[in-house]
């Protein structure tokens, strides 16, 4: 029932379903006719510069290629680009949380090298802005590196959602930084984009918050849903950003699943329809993991709304 990290990306599964034997060969290679990284390479040429899928796609490979297999491929290939950001963005997902800087300085210098290698790519320093979360860095810390992404691709999905949750009470800021963050980057975004969601993400960011303080009931979880704002904030995200014919983008599923969210939250099961229908059984975990038994959570949300 819940969609895999692939999201609906068909060429992405077909790679991933590739690379599978080489996971199992743990990268030594025996027997192979060509290099183990060589499907993860000929997916991200066949991607080029768009941008919002490529950063999607890495992001995927970069938890579940093994380093050995990243480390192969960039040590192959010292000039490619495409493998010194895989191999960047992998030795980034091994990161734990909590880590102290001086124990990654040489993954920051990975992502650096990327950097400089694709100077065109917003994903190396969406791995560095990865890096400084894990690290605890501060959100005016972490704003240069947001800065580096959207000026190489202004309305990237990722690194709005991945700065939202740098200034979430949750992450390493405050309610009103990510409040304000949402607000003015909506206000900002062209008809079509997903980023008139953002709002719509800071409230369930806020409800995962009080969700996991204990000082708060279910009741001060939910109940800014049924604020006016609210209302606003969904009719922005449906207007600006469903009932438009913009292209999918690379993490549309997760955003349809974000909005049919919101919407039953709010008992707008009117609205919430049509947006079951486009998600069809691509359930992805977040949000819905903030509710108890989430899938049979999802399932009748679903069938309510379609009656």
């Amino acid at each position: 029932m819940v969609t895999g990290p692939e999201l609906d990306d068909r060429q992405l599964h077909r790679t991933l379903a590739e690379l599978r034997p080489s996971q199992q060969m743990h990268g030594l290679g025996t027997g192979a006719t060509r290099p183990l990284w060589t499907p993860a390479a000929e997916l991200l040429r066949a991607t080029g510069r768009d941008w919002d899928r490529r950063v999607h796609r890495i992001s995927v490979l970069a938890h579940t290629l093994p380093p050995v297999v990243t480390d192969r491929w960039a040590k192959d290939c010292p000039r490619d680009p495409d493998a010194l950001v895989v191999a960047a963005c992998t030795r980034v997902a091994q990161v734990k949380q909590h880590t102290d800087w001086s124990n990654v300085w040489d993954v920051y210098g990975d992502c650096r090298r990327a950097a400089e290698a694709a100077p065109e790519d917003p994903t190396p320093w969406l791995a560095v802005l990865r890096l400084m979360y894990a690290c605890g860095s501060p959100p005016h810390a972490a704003v240069p590196m947001w800065t580096e992404a959207v000026t190489r691709d202004p309305c990237n999905r990722t690194a709005h959602h991945q700065m939202l949750r740098h200034l979430s009470p949750r992450g390493h800021g405050t309610l009103m930084q990510m409040l304000d963050f949402a607000d003015r980057c909506t206000s900002q975004a062209p008809h079509g984009s997903p980023l008139a969601l953002l709002p719509l993400a800071a409230r369930i960011e806020l409800v995962a918050h009080r969700t996991t303080n204990a000082s708060t009931g279910s009741f001060a979880a939910d109940g800014h849903w049924y604020e006016p704002k609210a209302a606003t904030e969904a009719n922005t995200a449906l207007t600006n950003w469903f009932h438009t014919d913009t292209p999918p983008h690379a993490e549309s599923l997760p955003d349809l699943n974000l909005l049919a969210f919101a919407l039953t939250r709010m008992k707008r099961t009117a609205d919430a329809a049509p947006v079951f229908r486009r998600i069809g059984r691509h359930m992805t975990s977040h949000p819905w993991d903030l509710l108890p038994d989430a899938v049979r959570t999802f399932r009748y949300w679903q069938e309510r709304a379609w009656g």
